[in-house]
């Protein structure tokens, strides 16, 4: 049969449209599957155990305790960042206690720093959720935005392959735990390896902003915040990169990086009528403090002969921190081995300077160095040489111990 040109053109119907994931996001895919697999592995096993033991239902659950396995989750810190946001802050002077006890002042929620809670509290007003699960949404969606910024970091240095390979490595690292709990974590590596991409990229105003926002979540903060500043002094002191990318950018950095942090620490200090309060309440009131490495030194010492003769003793986690502690001068040289960019160099012997430096509970070492993302980089490298068949069995193994030696050790044989 024929047809004219009267004849209405008949068209065939669009097809429904499917969800198209955005060309900029694909890339990151494979990288957040490996890492949500391996969390959900590590927190399944986490789960097993604290049920099998039953031991969290005879706790406090203020401390590691509650009626459900996932309230431990939001036990010792997340108990904290929950007052705070659900209350807020009520700073006052410091108050001493009793002379002769290994704390002097009482303990005060301005110890913990606002972004944090502050999200919590923001979630739960427009989602209607809990603090509670606005608390874990934060914190899960946190860590994904930080699995995705160590892919965009290691990827830009090693290839994608690599950079898929190390955010699932940074799912079962020692300390992984509490990437998925109420704590402040995952949210500070989100920022820290975003800070870093950007410094890397050469978009100053993005990296001065995020290491402002890292200013008002953890006083670790200070290892980036010195990162970034070095790296745009260093950009201003060459006159090739000066002419290339400006003054404007670098300058700015260097202002706002610190601008986060020092307005916490003033503000408390202001409300409290002290201004080194922060500092003092952080050492008498949490036994932490600068010492140079005198307690990683003393802790050391006692592991090596089997005594537990030194301040907040936990002999299995404490075991598990120290042989991290011994890996560190191995990974740290394997790491500058690959001559990465200043900022991932200054940050990471920044942020192990702090740990080892800080009188502070050595089992959560593991936990302190979670941030210290770039020593995953020369790993990562190493095993992007292997075939998946082989990858596929370490990271099935390593997820399922994780739910030991990354969340059950930490929560339930030690103090997070």
């Amino acid at each position: 049969m024929s047809t004219t040109a009267t004849d209405p053109v008949v068209t065939a119907p669009e097809p429904p449209r499917r969800f198209a994931v955005p060309d900029r996001v694909r890339p990151y895919l494979p990288a957040l599957a490996l890492y949500g697999v391996c969390k959900l592995t590590g927190l399944g096993v986490f789960a097993y155990l604290l049920e099998w033991t039953g031991d969290y239902a005879k706790k406090d659950p203020r401390f590691g305790g509650g009626a459900h396995w996932w309230d431990v989750l939001a036990t010792w810190d997340g108990w904290w960042y929950l007052q705070v946001a659900e209350k807020g802050y009520d700073p006052k002077p410091l108050q001493h206690l009793a002379p002769g006890g290994l704390f002097t002042v009482q303990q005060d929620s301005v110890a913990f720093f606002p972004l944090f809670p502050g999200l919590i509290r923001g979630v739960s007003e427009i989602t209607g959720l809990g603090l509670y699960g606005s608390a874990m949404l934060v914190s899960i969606v946190s860590s994904f935005v930080a699995a995705a910024g160590i892919y965009a970091v290691v990827s830009l240095l090693a290839g994608p392959r690599a950079g898929t390979i190390a955010a699932g490595l940074w799912a079962i690292v020692p300390g992984a735990g509490v990437e998925w709990a109420v704590y402040s974590e995952s949210l500070f590596v989100a920022i820290a390896a975003w800070t870093c991409w950007c410094v890397m990229k050469r978009r100053w105003m993005a990296a001065g902003l995020l290491a402002f926002l890292a200013g008002l979540n953890r006083p670790t903060s200070a290892a980036l915040i010195g990162a970034v500043g070095l790296a745009a002094l260093v950009t201003l002191a060459r006159k090739d990169s000066r002419r290339e990318h400006g003054i404007a950018g670098p300058v700015y950095a260097i202002v706002a990086a610190p601008l986060g942090l020092l307005t916490y620490i003033t503000w408390v200090g202001l409300s409290m009528g002290d201004l080194t309060a922060y500092f003092t309440l952080q050492r008498e009131g949490w036994a932490h403090y600068f010492d140079f490495g005198a307690y990683t030194l003393d802790v050391l010492r006692n592991t090596a002969v089997g005594r537990t003769d030194y301040l907040f003793a936990f002999p299995t986690a404490d075991l598990i921190a120290v042989l991290l502690v011994l890996t560190l001068p191995f990974l740290l040289t394997l790491l500058l081995r690959t001559k990465p960019p200043l900022v991932l160099t200054a940050y990471t012997l920044a942020s192990i300077l702090t740990v080892l430096g800080t009188q502070q509970m050595f089992a959560n070492t593991p936990r302190y160095l979670l941030p210290a993302f770039p020593l995953l980089l020369a790993p990562a490298m190493a095993l992007s040489r292997l075939k998946w068949t082989a990858l596929l069995p370490l990271y099935a193994t390593f997820a399922v111990a994780s739910g030991w030696y990354a969340h059950y050790l930490m929560f339930e044989l030690g103090i997070p």
